[in-house]
């Protein structure tokens, strides 16, 4: 698991700044209940999408277990950053007409937690969106580096916890129907081959160190063969769903 206190100061520059939070951002309003609500924004990390989410009819909470992250998000919503863990919110039963959760799901070994959580405190019409499929976001868009490891991904890609079908598996069972979807880009997140190379090499994918040692190896060859060893590929695509009560 990421540091997430020892990264706070780094963490938005590190991962695209604010053109990839205001592409978040605009994904979300899509699918977001129109006029007046009530909004948790569940691990809101620094606040860099939460603050894009105010709006002078909607309440928004943003809500982190780390300090680090908090310090920061208090400036960008002030009055609305308070700590505490996904799966206990400080949130009243049927309180919130929207839960949002970008990047979570992921990183949890049991989601089920979590939705559970979120389906308690939504309102009946109310409306969870997160996002799904996290590690196929980077080959959405057909590239010369989705082809050459297309083969090693289909055999050797983990069973990963926010996986479309078992999330909607899950929200189905807390009374949560799918009701829309959309995706965004991972501004300027577009690896080159040779960042996926050094991903390899570092084992730091998957569904490399899963397969055989000359599988990978082979992999990493045909993609120092590529031409535009430095120019990334295109930006990953992330999908994000919207679940009603």
């Amino acid at each position: 698991m990421i540091d997430y206190d020892g990264e706070a100061r780094g963490y938005d520059a590190s991962r695209g700044g604010e053109p990839r939070a205001q592409a978040t951002a605009g994904a979300l309003e899509q699918l977001l209940p129109q006029g007046p609500c009530t909004l948790v924004d569940i691990a809101c990390g620094t606040g860099i999408v939460t603050r894009r989410l105010l709006r002078p009819e909607r309440t928004v909470l943003g809500v982190d277990r780390s300090p680090g992250m908090l310090g920061l998000a208090a400036r960008r919503v002030p009055g609305g950053a308070v700590g505490g863990d996904a799966t206990r919110l400080p949130v009243a039963s049927g309180s919130v007409d929207a839960v949002v959760m970008v990047w979570l799901l992921h990183l949890l070994p049991d989601p089920a937690a979590v939705l559970a959580e979120a389906a308690r405190v939504l309102r009946p019409g109310g409306v969870l969106i997160t996002t799904v499929d996290k590690d196929d976001a980077y080959f959405v868009e057909d590239s010369d580096i989705a082809q050459i490891t297309a083969e090693l991904r289909r055999k050797y890609a983990p069973h990963v916890p926010d996986h479309a079908p078992r999330v909607l598996g899950w929200t189905a069972t807390y009374g949560l129907a799918l009701v829309g979807e959309t995706v965004f880009p991972g501004t300027g997140q577009g690896r080159s081959p040779r960042r996926w190379r050094q991903a390899i090499d570092a084992d730091r994918i998957p569904w490399c160190t899963h397969a055989a040692p000359d599988q990978a190896a082979k992999v990493s060859r045909r993609l120092s063969e590529l031409p535009d060893q430095d120019v990334p590929r295109p930006d990953p695509l992330y999908r994000l769903i919207a679940l009603r009560a």
